[in-house]
């Protein structure tokens, strides 16, 4: 199990390659709202997409490792599933620039990122109902492009296991509801499970949303064009991977 030290370098690696990347983007413009104004990225690209999915992934990785050291796990987990979703954003919009194949699937998807919430002056009035790009879709053009061991439809059908088994927490499903039940007298633990044995599993499961996170930080960097901050970026990996004694990551000679 990596140190809150390493996570702590983890998310620092994260904002540094962020405020660099962001860099590389036009930046945000001022856009008039109502009285006063709102930032936008007028341009609307591919690439400024990607650096916005990123800024998400840091606060929300930071977000569930501090409800998971105060034990509030279904809550860490519900923010996991969302971070699991921003890690497919980022693979499937990157995945399209480095092979030069930005679908019309991408340009739904962008269209729909940054679509305006609302188009009148009040949330009543307005007219705006925002597509959403199918999950499945995003999940299987990964899956054909991100050139991993597993079989298209595998992958497809990995991917959609993890949604949904962490879709219960979100949604509050009975059986993850359950989780919190427990002890002598047995009764529901509303005030965190610190310290029992689902608060191990979902403390060793955040692990893999770092290292999940820190990847998608490195398809963005090549989505950049960047490889000397792909390279940093797989060197992290390698020492991150080595504090808990994996070894995901290929060999390099």
């Amino acid at each position: 199990m990596p140190s809150e030290t390493l996570y702590r370098a983890a998310l620092q690696n994260m904002a540094r390659t962020l405020d660099l990347l962001s860099g590389r983007v036009p930046a945000p413009q001022k856009v008039q709202y109502k009285d006063s104004f709102v930032f936008r990225h007028v341009e609307r690209s591919i690439h400024q997409a990607i650096v916005q999915k990123l800024a998400r992934i840091i606060s929300t990785l930071a977000a569930a490792q501090l409800l998971m050291t105060h034990g509030f796990v279904q809550e860490q987990a519900a923010l996991q599933r969302i971070l699991g979703e921003l890690h497919e954003d980022v693979t499937f919009l990157a995945l399209g620039d480095i092979k030069g194949d930005v679908t019309q699937l991408h340009e739904e998807f962008l269209d729909a990122f940054f679509e305006e919430e609302f188009d009148a002056d009040t949330a009543l009035a307005s007219t705006q109902k925002r597509p959403m790009s199918p999950r499945k879709k995003i999940q299987a053009y990964i899956a054909r492009n991100e050139g991993a061991s597993l079989d298209p439809s595998t992958g497809v059908e990995l991917s959609r296991t993890i949604t949904k088994a962490y879709s219960g927490f979100v949604h509050a499903a009975s059986p993850q509801i359950m989780d919190m039940y427990g002890g002598n007298p047995p009764r529901f633990h509303v005030d965190g499970l610190l310290g029992t044995e689902r608060h191990r599993e979902h403390r060793e499961d955040l692990w893999n949303y770092f290292y999940r996170s820190i990847l998608a930080f490195g398809f963005a960097a090549k989505a950049f064009g960047d490889q000397p901050l792909f390279d940093q970026i797989s060197e992290f990996l390698v020492e991150f991977e080595r504090s808990n004694n994996k070894t995901y990551t290929p060999s390099r000679t």
